[in-house]
């Protein structure tokens, strides 16, 4: 009788036009360590990698372990099963124990940089040390033979997890060992990575030159079958608004997790769909794309990755004016990343703590959180959130009667070239020098700023410009054109769920002497079914949560809901929704 590894050497004999097949066969033939078959089962997990298969490539790393003869080999190989675990399928929780088995297959070395990928994530999302993760990961690349081998796939990996670090650690001289590594790859860095290097770190200065070449990696996403280039690309596009053009490749790598696949690049995909949404006015997207990738954050242990999606969801609180909701946030992320040092994660608070107070016509408020991302007249080096404050800064800056410091950092924005990055940056440029100017030249500008082709994809935005327009045409008397600039800022406020900025628009109309009425967009036959449904059992009294098992809503859900539906109903607490509805139409069968 044929044995089970005999028959598996027999295949693999017959499988020489089939190479990868050919290497699992002969990695089941082995009884005993083999190099030959470890180094080509590990070529063969790479491929797979390349190919996006994640998964299969850990188990072809964990047995080509199983072969390797030298304590060294094996040892890399386990830690790089751990990275590729903690940075693919979203199993960080095998981490400790394959490094554990790393260390002890070479004490001296423990797998290295690999180890030091594995071990910066684990920090990452269980302590959130981001200095600690930034020495680990400069210390360990500094230690590699050959620092400068663009080839080594490891090393490469490396320099992305050390980007993250840096991202999320906020700070200038983070960036400085990242800068020196890159410079140094040869023959050239990757290009994903060099793009990254400069549109993610530091925009404001670095990302003009490479705009091109970003372009065109977005135009190759249509192609782009791995997940993690795809969701790097993504990243590259976040700050320079083209993520639009990324989103159907983002949406490829969400149903790849959703399959079992690649569960952080869907997480970061998720996200990323999230923010796209926001800027581009489709907001009940938001709360749907970071409700599944906190999800899998949660059953996953991705501390670090799950802060994007609460930003986005404070942030969409605070243009709605769910107070609660967004303090409660802006609390939970200060709280978490100060004593940690995760400036990024701060910028995130301090940025939803001033769409709240602006909306609320809080400028002193909006101002001090706005500057503390970045002061007035500057554009922080590497701080690629500043460019996310621009207008929210000069307009709390000259809400709050500090013209010099509205005017400063009108020039700063101008001198670093914003306007030339994206349509939506021109168009903020431009509303911002407008707000700031001091003089009769201000129509030019705002009528510039609403004339950039393309405006009307980004509502939030040209909705607060139409704002700010038609209150200074209101002051000088301009009632005619004020009330057009005005109502069409009111009616997307109001289509987005926006209420303190529906009430600021609509507090400017009134000024103008003009009678609103709540016929057209008001009133309880305004209400969808679903509204509907809801107001009635909140007005019974159930929570959000009783709420939304009934209905197979989460919470936040409900509460959007709620939030759109109290001004059709001309109320601002649950407990007036009973008399509210009383005047309700009955339901259609």
């Amino acid at each position: 009788m044929i044995s089970v590894a005999r028959a598996h050497r027999v295949l693999a004999g017959r499988l020489a036009d089939q190479p990868e097949r050919q290497v699992w066969h002969l990695a089941e033939a082995a009884v005993e360590p083999d190099e030959r078959v470890a180094a080509l089962l590990q070529g063969v997990a790479h491929a797979n990698l390349r190919r996006g298969g994640g998964v299969g490539a850990i188990s072809e790393l964990l047995r080509a372990a199983e072969l390797s003869p030298v304590g060294s080999d094996r040892a890399s190989r386990m830690a790089e099963a751990a990275y590729l675990g903690s940075i693919v399928t979203g199993d960080l929780s095998e981490a400790p124990r394959l490094l554990e088995a790393a260390r002890q297959a070479d004490p001296e070395h423990g797998g290295s940089l690999a180890a030091a990928v594995a071990g910066a994530y684990h920090l990452l999302n269980s302590d959130g040390d981001v200095d600690t993760a930034h020495r680990l990961m400069t210390g360990a690349i500094e230690t590699l033979p050959d620092p400068g081998d663009a080839h080594d796939k490891v090393l490469i990996e490396g320099l992305y997890t050390l980007l993250l670090v840096c991202f999320f650690g906020g700070r200038a001289y983070l960036w400085g060992p990242f800068d020196t590594a890159i410079g140094r790859l040869t023959p050239r860095p990757p290009e994903l990575l060099a793009i990254l290097g400069k549109t993610f770190s530091d925009p404001v200065r670095l990302a003009p030159p490479a705009l091109g070449r970003l372009d065109a990696a977005i135009a190759r996403l249509s192609r782009e079958t791995i997940p993690a280039r795809i969701v790097r690309t993504g990243i590259a596009a976040a700050y320079l608004d083209r993520l639009t053009g990324c989103r159907a490749a983002l949406w490829r790598v969400v149903q790849d997790g959703r399959a079992g696949g690649a569960i952080t690049s869907a997480i970061e995909a998720l996200f990323l769909l999230g923010n796209d949404a926001f800027f581009t006015g489709q907001w009940e997207q938001v709360t749907q794309v970071t409700e599944e990738g906190l999800m899998l954050c949660q059953t996953h242990d991705y501390r670090l990755l799950a802060w994007p999606g609460i930003f986005l969801q404070a942030l969409l609180a605070a243009a709605r004016g769910d107070q609660d909701t967004t303090e409660a946030l802006a609390v939970r992320m200060a709280g978490w990343a100060t004593p940690r040092g995760v400036r990024s994660v701060q910028n995130y608070a301090w940025h939803v703590l001033a769409i709240a107070a602006l909306g609320r016509a809080d400028f002193e408020d909006a101002y001090r959180h706005a500057a503390a991302v970045s002061p007035a007249g500057v554009l922080a080096s590497h701080v690629p959130h500043a460019l996310w404050l621009i207008m929210d800064l000069v307009e709390a800056a000259v809400r709050s009667g500090r013209h010099a410091e509205a005017a400063a950092h009108v020039a700063a924005v101008s001198e670093a070239g914003i306007a030339g990055i994206s349509p939506r940056l021109a168009m903020i440029t431009h509303g911002s020098a407008a707000m700031a100017c001091a003089d009769e030249t201000y129509g030019d500008l705002f009528e510039t700023a609403l004339a950039i082709p393309g405006a009307e994809r980004w509502p939030f935005d040209q909705a607060r410009i139409q704002l700010a327009y038609g209150e200074r045409l209101r002051r000088v008397k301009a009632t005619t054109a004020a009330r057009t600039h005005l109502a069409a800022a009111r009616d997307t406020f109001q289509r987005l769920g926006a209420q303190p900025w529906t009430t600021r628009a609509g507090n400017e109309l009134r000024a103008t002497g003009l009678t609103l009425g709540h016929a057209h967009a008001e009133g309880p036959a305004s209400l969808t079914p679903q509204q509907r449904q809801i107001a009635r059992l909140a007005a019974v009294g159930l929570t959000n949560k009783q709420i939304g098992e009934r209905l197979y809503l989460s919470p936040r859900t409900v509460s959007t809901h709620l939030h759109q539906l109290f001004p059709k109903l001309g109320v601002t607490t649950r407990a007036a929704l009973r008399d509210a509805l009383a005047d309700l139409p009955p339901e259609q069968p």
